[in-house]
């Protein structure tokens, strides 16, 4: 089986390059969400263009299947990017081995990979035991509100999931548990003077010191405590000239929180220096840009040990375990009793980079990893339907 599925991937292997490129050169950037109707478009014409009968819309999510039954391994993705440094990173490049423009690495090359997994899969009549779902969505940089958390909300993520699996560039190794998030966007208020008559003024800058040193005093704690993270300063900005007392400054606080911490306790601390800061006169605005929990999924598990195993058989190397520094849409998953890894062709090294870059070699190999993963998963009786509403409700 590993060896025909190997050679149906192999065949594949001009057409994954094809779609990766063509995906590439539509300018998803994300923030703000741009060109997403382009993706959605060329993701259903070319799905039907390889046999795919059933294929969906939901808002600007795609979702189709290949196989039969209940039991559902999904294979998903994102095709929103994160903005480019410069317009050519949409012209895609073949250099050598490698495949170059704005998404190759996070995560398009990745999304050829899995579609043309599932392509292979249908042909080989590997799907007996259950069914591909292949889940496209836009929305994932900015942790998806318009993507993943839509359908989830809908009811239609995961139904009668056993597993999913997600092509972030992982550089090899298997994620299967990923830090929460929280980020927000502090902007303290005061009321504008000139420099000459600065007491007349309220300073806006002063009071984000304020702020931001009460914050030190968490990160030193928290930090300290666990290896946790909080970062101060992401962005900042204020002010309108050097003599003129500001009346506005804004800045942001990313709090990345470890599996095994809890997510509300966390954020209430967050949320109690804003508070206190407030008590002590300082008038400021809070929004939050992003927020996810933590999640983990056991290596032990039969989707875990049957991917391991898939990638030593065609890589010919070790699977390594390791937690994601950043958040991972594997959560939506895994809060459903759905066990989720990440492994995808990419590299996390050059993702978001002006230089972003796919080895084509590791595209191919991951179609590979895919289809025989789901081969040999599919193909055991005991792996359960996943607890929950994601169980009984959703795509039939």
């Amino acid at each position: 089986m590993a060896t025909s599925l190997q050679e149906a991937i192999l065949a594949h292997r001009e057409a994954m390059i094809a779609l990766t490129r063509d995906l590439i050169a539509i300018p998803s950037e994300n923030p703000p969400g741009d060109r997403y109707a382009e993706c959605v478009d060329l993701l259903v014409r070319r799905l039907g263009e390889l046999g795919f009968t059933d294929t969906r819309v939901e808002g600007d999510c795609v979702v189709t299947f290949a196989g039969e039954g209940d039991r559902t391994l999904y294979f998903s993705g994102h095709y929103d990017v994160v903005p480019a440094q410069n317009r050519s990173q949409f012209e895609p490049m073949i250099h050598g081995a490698n495949l170059f423009g704005r998404g190759s690495s996070d995560m398009k090359s990745g999304l050829a990979a899995m579609i043309y997994a599932a392509v292979a899969l249908r042909v080989s009549g590997a799907l007996n035991g259950g069914r591909i779902g292949l889940v496209l969505v836009p929305d994932e940089e900015t942790a998806g509100p318009g993507g993943s958390r839509l359908l989830a909300e809908r009811g239609l993520l995961g139904a009668n999931g056993i597993g999913m699996l997600t092509p972030e560039p992982t550089g090899g190794v298997i994620w299967n548990s990923n830090r929460g998030a929280i980020t927000l966007k502090i902007t303290t208020k005061g009321k504008a003077a000139h420099v000459g008559r600065q007491h007349e003024g309220v300073n806006a800058f002063e009071r984000m010191l304020d702020v931001a040193q009460a914050l030190r005093a968490l990160k030193a704690e928290v930090e300290a405590a666990n290896g946790s993270i909080l970062m101060l300063g992401g962005r900042s900005e204020g002010g309108t000239n050097f003599n003129a007392v500001p009346d506005a400054c804004s800045f942001t606080v990313d709090r990345r929180i470890n599996p095994g911490e809890d997510f509300d306790q966390e954020k209430r601390r967050l949320l109690d220096v804003l508070d206190r800061a407030r008590d002590r006169g300082c008038e400021l605005d809070l929004e939050i840009l992003q927020e996810g929990s933590a999640s983990h999924a056991s290596e032990n598990c039969a989707l875990g040990q049957t991917l391991a195993a898939s990638i030593e058989i065609i890589t010919g190397r070790a699977a390594r375990f390791e937690m994601c520094p950043g958040l991972l849409e594997i959560r939506f998953y895994n809060e459903r009793g759905i066990p989720a890894f990440a492994y995808g062709p990419g590299l996390l090294t050059v993702s978001h980079g002006p230089n972003e870059f796919v080895p084509i070699q590791r595209m191919v190999e991951c179609a590979q990893v895919y289809a025989l993963t789901a081969a040999e998963l599919l193909a055991q009786s005991e792996p359960a339907i996943g607890s929950g509403p994601a169980a009984v409700r959703g795509w039939r």
